[in-house]
């Protein structure tokens, strides 16, 4: 059985403290207090906290707060500027987490090296308006631990205003836990894994969507790219473009919830580039180092080398990439080396685009 595939609920205890049991290999497992999924770490698998059906309300996400004050200005937490631009990059390598003998993933911290190098050099977002946390990181307030990501997702859509230009990138493991709430089309949650995914749990698509999709106010921007298995909508964004099988051409497929939950922004425009169609990426927890960052390359590669690009052809750019690497650009700078090291794409899917609203992708230009 996939670790995250499975459909029935395998456990005892329950109600968020206490201890649960693994639904994959029965292991006895501390569910810490309001965590509504656990990890295991003897067989990876993820367990939710609690039975289906508990929360059916329409906004099932309860607000997070902070374990400590939030950074302000100057805080010293945080970068204290806020620009227009702003972004937030987090790369794991899950070096703790690894079972003896196995491969370490370089891939994520290069991938978040290239980006900041991408949105400073070619799109002019200041170096100090770029958030970046690792599981290499010497300052423990810059480690990609849950509390860490919670509140770098806050800081980057914190007073966000009209004009603001804002990234979300994300490389490392994503899993897929069965919905309790009924607000998802398939049937199940899409979330991200935190450093410390172990003892805290990942960070399920209704608290992203909550942190960093519903602030965004009239005229800011948010662009996601989430380089992990079954990320298509680990925004819990309302639309998806995606290949159509029968056309060949990009085609929007409807995303909101049965329930009628709301999961657009404020008046804003989130969008999503995603490279793993949900549920259909059968990867173990720990991929081989080698497909990882094939996503975010195939993005830094296909925006290097079209410099005019609409969202369409961006899209139609990376699958070539991500295919059959069909387009011939060498990059040059700090930035083209890791760019042309990435060989191995056969575990990638073609890649997604998930909105808060539709557009015409052919004729919108791509800008950060």
């Amino acid at each position: 059985m996939d670790h995250f595939g499975g459909r029935a609920l395998g456990f005892g205890g329950g109600g968020g403290c206490g201890t649960v049991r693994c639904r994959h290999c029965s292991a006895s497992l501390p569910a810490m207090p309001g965590a509504r999924v656990i990890q295991c770490p003897q067989c990876y698998g993820v367990t939710r906290v609690g039975g289906r059906g508990r929360r059916r309300h329409p906004n099932p996400v309860e607000p997070w707060r902070p374990a400590v004050p939030m950074p302000v200005a100057g805080g010293g937490f945080f970068p204290g500027s806020r620009g227009k631009k702003r972004a937030v990059l987090i790369g794991i390598t899950y070096a703790g987490m690894r079972r003896r003998g196995s491969q370490l993933m370089r891939g994520p911290v290069n991938d978040v090296k290239c980006m900041r190098y991408l949105l400073c050099e070619r799109f002019g977002f200041p170096n100090d308006c770029v958030l970046i946390l690792t599981d290499e990181e010497k300052d423990p307030c810059r480690l990609a631990t849950k509390e860490n990501i919670r509140m770098a997702m806050n800081w980057l859509v914190q007073g966000c205003s009209s004009g603001d230009s804002l990234v979300f990138h994300f490389s490392g493991i994503g899993v897929q836990v069965p919905d309790d709430d009924g607000d998802e089309v398939d049937g199940y949650d899409e979330a991200i894994c935190p450093m410390d995914s172990f003892s805290q749990g990942p960070i399920l698509d209704d608290e992203i969507n909550e942190a960093i999709v519903r602030p965004l106010v009239h005229g800011a921007k948010l662009h996601a790219v989430v380089d992990a298995e079954h990320s298509s909508t680990v925004l819990d964004l309302p639309f998806l473009c995606c290949l159509s099988s029968r056309s060949g051409g990009w085609q929007w497929e409807d995303h909101r919830p049965p329930t009628g939950a709301y999961k657009g922004s404020s008046g804003g425009q989130a969008m999503l580039f995603s490279g793993c169609s949900d549920g259909n990426n059968k990867h173990s927890l720990l991929p081989e180092a080698s497909t990882v960052g094939a996503m975010t390359h195939s993005f830094i590669k296909a925006v290097e080398c079209e410099p005019r690009a609409t969202y369409g052809s961006l899209l139609t750019t990376m699958r070539s990439i991500m295919r059959d690497g069909g387009v011939t650009c060498n990059l040059q700078g700090p930035i083209g080396a890791p760019i042309r090291k990435v060989a191995n794409f056969s575990g990638i899917q073609e890649p997604n685009l998930s909105c808060s609203e539709m557009f015409d992708i052919y004729r919108k230009p791509f800008v950060l």
